[in-house]
C-alpha cells in the first residue's frame, strides 16, 4: 500500500492505472468505510481512498477541530485490506489558497440536512469535486447512510457530465440497529444504550407503510412526538420520494424516511428505505 500526500505524484503514480475507484473519507475509519472499499476492490483495478478532514463542511460551532483523527489506525485497517493507494492531503495541498470559487447547489440542499447545517452540501460538493478531479476515478463509492448528500453528489455528477459512475453501499449497523458513524465515538455510556432509538423509531414508520398506513404526516409526527418524549431534540422526521427527495405523497411507492436527532449534544442522522 502506498500513502501520498502530494496531488502531483499521485496524478503521476495513476498514469499507469487502466481503471481506478475512489473511496472519500474522513477518517476514523469503521466498517462502514470499509464495506465501500471492498465493493470498490471489487470493480477496479486500482482503489485509492481519501482521508481527509473538510473544514468547508463544518459550520463554526461544529467539530472540526475535535472530529476524531486516527490517520494510524486507518492506514493498518486499509493495508490489511490491500487498499492499493492512500490519499491524504494537508489542508494547504487541497485548499492553496481562500476557496472563492464557489459552487451553487440546488434547492434541495438546502432542505433536510441543509436546513440544519446551512453550507454543509456546498462544502461537500467541493471537496468532492476537487478529489474527482485530482484522482479522476472511473467509479466513486458512496454509503447511504449520508442519504441526502449521496443523492446530490450522484446529480452533481450527472449534471456536470463527469464520467464518474457512483456507488452505493447499504448502510452497515450494530447488532442494535445503530447506524456506524464516526461520530458515534462520541456518545457516552448511557447515550449509547439509547442512541439505537432513532433506528427502531424509522423501522416502526417502514412496517407501518408497509402495512399500508398512507397518512405520512402522522406517522412523522408520531415519530417526532415519541423520540421527544425519551429525550431526544428533534430536527426532523421526513417521508420523501427516493428519486427526487421531495416530500412523499400518499400514492408515491419508493420512499425513504429520513431522520436527525440530538440525544444530548450528540446528533445522529440515519435513513430507511421503503417500499409502499
Amino acid at each position: 500500500m502506498e500513502i501520498i500526500t502530494d496531488i502531483a505524484a499521485l496524478r503521476t503514480r495513476l498514469q499507469r492505472e487502466p481503471s481506478i475507484a475512489l473511496v472519500p473519507t474522513m477518517g476514523n475509519l469503521h466498517e462502514g468505510h470499509l464495506s465501500l472499499v471492498r465493493i470498490a476492490q471489487q470493480n477496479a483495478g486500482c482503489t485509492v481512498v481519501s482521508i481527509f478532514v473538510n473544514r468547508l463542511q463544518f459550520a463554526p460551532h461544529e467539530d472540526f477541530d475535535r472530529y476524531p483523527r486516527t490517520q494510524a489506525n486507518d492506514c493498518q485497517l486499509l493495508q490489511k485490506l490491500g487498499v492499493d493507494i492512500v490519499f491524504l492531503p494537508d489542508e494547504k495541498t487541497l485548499y492553496p489558497v481562500s476557496q472563492e470559487f464557489q459552487l451553487l447547489l440546488p434547492p434541495l440542499a438546502d432542505t433536510l440536512e441543509g436546513a440544519f447545517r446551512p453550507g454543509f452540501f456546498r462544502g461537500v460538493a467541493i471537496v468532492v469535486l476537487k478529489l474527482f478531479n485530482i484522482v479522476q476515478p472511473q467509479l466513486a463509492l458512496f454509503g447511504k447512510k449520508d442519504y441526502q448528500q449521496l443523492h446530490i453528489v450522484r446529480n452533481m455528477v450527472q449534471q456536470l457530465n463527469l464520467p464518474i459512475d457512483i456507488m452505493t453501499g447499504e448502510t452497515v449497523r450494530s447488532e442494535d440497529g445503530l447506524a456506524l458513524s464516526s461520530r458515534n465515538s462520541y456518545l457516552s455510556g448511557v447515550e449509547r444504550q439509547q442512541a439505537s432509538h432513532l433506528f427502531r423509531t424509522l423501522l416502526q414508520i417502514k412496517q407501518a407503510i408497509e402495512r399500508g398506513h398512507r397518512d405520512f404526516r402522522s406517522l412523522e409526527e408520531s415519530a417526532e412526538s415519541d423520540l421527544t418524549s425519551h429525550g431526544w431534540q428533534v430536527d426532523y422526521i421526513a417521508l420523501q420520494q427516493r428519486e427526487t427527495l421531495l416530500p412523499a405523497h400518499a400514492s408515491d411507492t419508493d420512499l425513504v424516511i429520513l431522520g436527525a436527532a440530538r440525544l444530548g449534544q450528540i446528533r445522529l442522522i440515519d435513513n430507511l428505505e421503503i417500499s409502499g
